[in-house]
């Protein structure tokens, strides 16, 4: 007996697999240059600490996938919705590749734009070679969008919990 596999599915599969493989490489080029992470937060406290997070729509599609329902409401831009209340990604697995080159350490910060443009060119010709739009635009642009598409309300807790 055979078994019939989507070729959507396939495709999908496909180009989490190039993409995960991607995070690889960007996490083992981050490890050789050894940032430290005091595990304080800024990284998802965007407007504290005077920083937006931009991702692709394709890096959204797999972030929406695999990560697990947001901590929190989504805001207006001003933090993570995958931060918890004890200031830790609940998406690290799955977070996309900004989240991966950001890290506070100032012996680090004039490393992160030169991998930043290195990894998002590999990942532009990625999205180009599987014909995905690129849009890339801020966490927060792409959620409210994703999540005005759907009849049910945005996940997270609510605001008075």
């Amino acid at each position: 007996m055979s078994f019939q596999t989507d070729p959507v599915e396939l495709e999908v599969d496909a180009f989490r697999g190039a993409l995960l493989a991607i995070y690889a490489d960007l996490d083992a080029e981050v490890a050789r240059r050894a940032p430290v992470c005091q595990l304080s937060g800024r990284c998802c406290r965007f407007k504290e600490y005077d920083h937006t997070l931009f991702l692709s729509a394709p890096e959204l599609s797999v972030l929406l996938a695999d990560a697990p329902a947001p901590s929190r409401p989504l805001d207006q831009g001003l933090t993570c919705p995958w931060q918890d209340a004890q200031g830790r990604c609940t998406a690290r697995e799955a977070r996309p590749l900004g989240c991966r080159v950001y890290f506070c350490d100032p012996n680090y910060e004039g490393q992160a734009a030169d991998l930043s443009e290195t990894f998002l060119a590999r990942l532009k010709r990625l999205a180009e070679d599987f014909g995905l739009p690129w849009d890339y635009a801020p966490l927060h642009h792409h959620l409210r969008a994703a999540w005005s598409q759907r009849a049910q309300p945005e996940p997270g807790p609510t605001e008075s919990s």
